[in-house]
This record gives structure tokens, sequence and C-alpha cells, in this order.
């Protein structure tokens, strides 16, 4: 895999019930993941692949795609739930970007149940890299793993 993540809690430690906390999702992105990712979506925009043209336009320096920040979220819902054990467990995902991260730093996804119902949690979700809030107002609706 192309960045160094880690999930320190196993789903079955999730307590599927409101208010509890998901495990945290920590993803450091290394410093060809722009370009890796602009291959891959097509999104070929020169902040994101060109350091000088960012910087000249304001930027820190090349920035994160946010369709990869967003698929980050997703990813720290689907992982609570069993990952590649739980296909088809994400249901519904919005976010709103709120600010922008750069490789090389950790992007770090928390989040907590709202409600379950139905076999369905309504989970909250946050993207932060450093300070900043990168993705505010995350939401998530997954399948809950079934008790054992």
């Amino acid at each position: 895999m192309s960045d160094d993540a880690t999930t320190p809690e196993t789903p079955e430690a999730v307590r599927w019930e409101a208010g509890a906390a998901l495990p945290e999702l920590a993803v450091t992105p290394d410093k060809y993941l722009t370009v890796r990712y602009a291959g891959a979506s097509g999104d070929f925009n020169p902040i994101h692949v060109d350091e000088e043209f960012a910087q000249q336009v304001g930027l820190p320096g090349r920035i994160l795609h946010g369709l990869w920040t967003m698929a980050q979220v997703a990813r720290a819902a689907t992982e609570a739930v069993g990952g590649d054990e739980a296909p088809g467990s994400l249901r519904r995902l919005e976010v709103a970007f709120r600010g922008m991260a750069v490789p090389e730093h950790p992007v770090v996804v928390t989040g907590e149940i709202k409600a379950v119902e139905d076999g369905l949690a309504t989970l909250s979700l946050t993207a932060r890299q450093g300070k900043a809030r990168v993705v505010r107002g995350g939401r998530a609706v997954v399948r809950v793993p079934e008790a054992n």
C-alpha cells in the first residue's frame, strides 16, 4: 500500500450504540501520492502535481485531492464495520470540505456513532491534519456487523 495507515482497534471493539467512538484512522500520504492520484482520477490540476505552481498561487505546496481525503473518511467508516470482510457495508456518505491537506503529514479521521436503527448506524466523521479540520460534517450510514 502506498500510505502508512493505522487503525488501533478491531471492528469487534466498536460498541454499536449512540455516543460510542469509532476507531481512529491515521494515514500519512507519501510525497508522490498526489501524482499517482492525479493519474488514477484524471485530475491533473497543477495545485496537486506542481510544487512550484502551487506555491505561486499562495498554497504551502502541492495539496491532496479532496476526493482522496473523502476516501479516507469512507475508509474509516468501512474499517469500523470490518473493512474487506464487510463488502457493501457503506450505504451513504456525505462530506463537507473545509480545508486543505498536504502530503507527508498524517490525516486523522475520527468519528462517533450518532444512532443505530434497523441494523444501520449513522456516523459523524471528521478528518484533520494537525489542528486543521479538512473534512467537517462527514456523515456515513453503514450496515452494523452482526453479533457473533
